[in-house]
């Protein structure tokens, strides 16, 4: 190793322990000088200041996973479009080429799952609705 590698490695060292003693000295602060209640609220979940109600245990149908893979497939393949608009000078022709093609992948995939039906939740989402409605009023009666 080189003195210069040294003198970095050196500089990473020092630095992460400086970090590491800035969190230990907030968080050590934090529970000296930190008030510690034992009222009645303290101790139940809050979720936005609603008390909770029934079960979390509730089950959804296999089209909410479905729709949450074409979301992030869809959004992986924005990135990959948006890389390319960003360097598509230095691609040049075949690049274009490339992007075109993958967007016309896309577009046959899109078109095959519309024509499928893997999208259509209209109607299947209000029984899911429902489900969970029904759901919620049989664990309330018991």
């Amino acid at each position: 190793m080189t003195s210069e590698s040294n003198v970095s490695l050196w500089a990473f060292v020092i630095f992460a322990a400086v970090v590491f003693f800035i969190a230990a000295v907030m968080i050590g602060l934090s529970y000296v000088l930190g008030e510690r209640h034992q009222a009645r609220a303290m101790t139940k979940p809050y979720e936005g200041g609603i008390p909770p109600t029934g079960s979390a245990r509730i089950r959804f149908s296999s089209s909410f996973y479905l729709i949450a893979m074409f979301f992030v497939i869809f959004d992986l393949d924005t990135a990959f479009i948006i890389i390319w608009s960003v360097s598509f000078r230095e691609l040049g022709v075949p690049g274009f080429i490339g992007i075109a093609i993958f967007i016309l992948v896309l577009l046959i995939l899109f078109l095959y799952e519309l024509r499928t039906g893997a999208l259509d939740f209209g109607p299947k989402g209000k029984k899911i609705l429902k489900q969970m409605e029904q759901y919620r009023a049989r664990e309330n009666n018991e």
